[in-house]
């Protein structure tokens, strides 16, 4: 079984490559990994509660809270309660974190530049249909 030996490989070193990459665009903001995720989320999805977030990165929500909880404090986001149910939370971004989201996204935008780079049309065509696949139905 080679063929999963060397997929196994190139996984590794290419979710290696993507952490180095992008813990040292963090390192540069005062942000963890987490909270640049976060951000990258709302900003991408707009005003959500806390489990929708969660959700959308895969943790729970008192995992989720600590993040929100942090990035309140760092004037990133803010969270509001429903008038409705005052037990929901929604969480949006302050200017400062719609300016963070606008910089971590683009730096994102560049790292696909540089990918589709090495890449002819129908390459990056196939590349994007299979992570489309890949995460629909593993993730």
């Amino acid at each position: 079984m080679i063929v999963k030996e060397q997929l196994t490989h190139e996984l590794l070193a290419f979710f290696n490559g993507f952490s180095s990459w992008e813990n040292s665009v963090i390192r540069a903001s005062d942000l963890t990994v987490s909270e640049a995720h976060a951000i990258e989320v709302i900003g991408e999805l707009g005003r959500m509660n806390m489990k929708t977030l969660a959700q959308r990165l895969g943790v729970t929500t008192g995992t989720t809270t600590v993040t929100v909880d942090r990035l309140e404090k760092k004037e990133y986001a803010i969270r509001e309660t429903l008038k409705e149910d005052r037990r929901v939370y929604l969480i949006s971004l302050t200017s400062k974190g719609q300016q963070a989201y606008i910089e971590h996204h683009q730096y994102h935008t560049r790292l696909s530049d540089q990918i589709l780079s090495t890449l002819s049309e129908e390459e990056a065509t196939s590349l994007y249909c299979l992570l489309q696949k890949i995460n629909s139905e593993v993730f």
